[in-house]
């Protein structure tokens, strides 16, 4: 009898330890994958990691912005078949076609079209060209194109991104900070899913601080606008270019009165990640980097628009501007404050060349 009982109890245990190795692998082939496009970078980069246990929050004391704007960029596919054409400097901020100097080449969309500056309307214009290997990306700032000609118009970042990396830099050139981590995406304020990363704020540079202790810039940012010690008049030496801003913890929607879908959405973005200081505003407002068709995808779905100087969102938009605190720890040791993080972090990558391997059962990790 004893030992039909100790048969009995081993073979529980194996069924038992059986169960959890299936359970175990069940739940490895679960984990979700991000499109490396669509969701780019590291799962530790600056634009994925959520605000820490740990943040240090500082008053920021923005004022309210008298508009709010949409940062428009130009997030673009490539393909083996497109052409390599020369890049040329703009010819100045106001009118940047043909371009002048010459600085390089880059493989653009054959069919490409990005409008010329129409004053007092001078967009950053920040390109970004996934280039046909899935995972290189080139950026340009200010991009222009109004005729299908073989040339394109712009600043080269003069290095490569790869999206399965940091993807610090880029060319928000008043910051130096990516013209694609940070971005709204085309989708994202129409889907039922939170934003699960941090996004980018351009801030009116009357509010940035500049000084000799403070070159205006901090981590991960590398670098100020140009006429910084002109035009950078704030009084705050933590509120510079690359500063990181989020709604504090113990804020609620309702305190704020935010009650839009979109306004919702970007309120706990703001609380979850916070926002990178990217760009000069250049005036009185605040603008949301955004991927081209956001505004419009937002304006038809729910009849609302991101821009302005009134409606529903753009009202709730100043509001939570004001409500802005600075993460002062976020270096690069400790990004978003460090400490235990408010959401999981974001799933892994695959490399996209090594599919076909994953189909076979070999699992390769994509992202360092």
């Amino acid at each position: 009898m004893k030992t039909r009982i100790r048969h009995i109890e081993v073979f529980l245990l194996l069924a038992t330890v059986f169960g959890f190795l299936q359970t175990s692998v069940a739940q490895q082939e679960a984990i979700p994958e991000r499109d490396p496009w669509l969701w780019p970078f590291c799962s530790r980069s600056i634009w994925n990691m959520p605000i820490g246990s740990d943040a240090r929050y500082r008053a920021a004391n923005l004022p309210a912005p008298r508009a709010i704007g949409c940062d428009i960029e130009w997030h673009l596919r490539t393909s083996p078949d497109d052409p390599i054409v020369p890049v040329y400097s703009p010819s100045s901020w106001e009118q940047r076609w043909p371009g002048d100097r010459h600085l390089g080449e880059l493989r653009i969309p054959a069919d490409l079209i990005i409008p010329d500056a129409n004053p007092p309307h001078t967009p950053n214009a920040c390109a970004v060209f996934l280039m046909p290997d899935g995972r290189t990306i080139r950026q340009l700032e200010p991009a222009c194109r109004p005729e299908r000609v073989p040339r394109v118009v712009g600043y080269l970042h003069p290095e490569d991104q790869d999206l399965y990396g940091p993807g610090i830099k880029g060319t928000h050139f008043g910051s130096g900070l990516s013209a694609l981590g940070g971005s709204i995406r085309r989708g994202e304020l129409l889907s039922d899913d939170p934003i699960r990363h941090a996004l980018k704020i351009n801030i009116w540079a009357k509010h940035l601080y500049y000084g000799e202790d403070v070159p205006g810039y901090r981590w991960p940012a590398d670098r100020c606008d140009s006429y910084a010690a002109r035009r950078y008049l704030g009084d705050n030496p933590r509120l510079v270019m690359g500063t990181l801003l989020a709604l504090p913890p113990q804020l609620t929607a309702e305190q704020l009165n935010v009650r839009t879908e979109v306004g919702l959405k970007i309120f706990q973005a703001l609380q979850d990640y916070g926002a990178y200081i990217a760009d000069d505003s250049a005036w009185n407002a605040a603008d949301l980097c955004v991927e081209r068709g956001v505004p419009e995808e937002v304006q038809e779905r729910y009849g609302i628009s991101m821009r302005g100087y009134g409606g529903p969102f753009v009202n709730e938009m100043k509001r939570m501007v004001t409500a802005l605190m600075i993460v002062d720890n976020n270096r690069e040791d400790t990004i978003g404050g460090g400490g235990t993080p408010r959401r999981p972090l974001a799933p892994a990558l695959i490399d996209p060349l090594n599919q076909a391997q994953e189909k076979t059962g070999k699992h390769v990790r994509g992202e360092p």
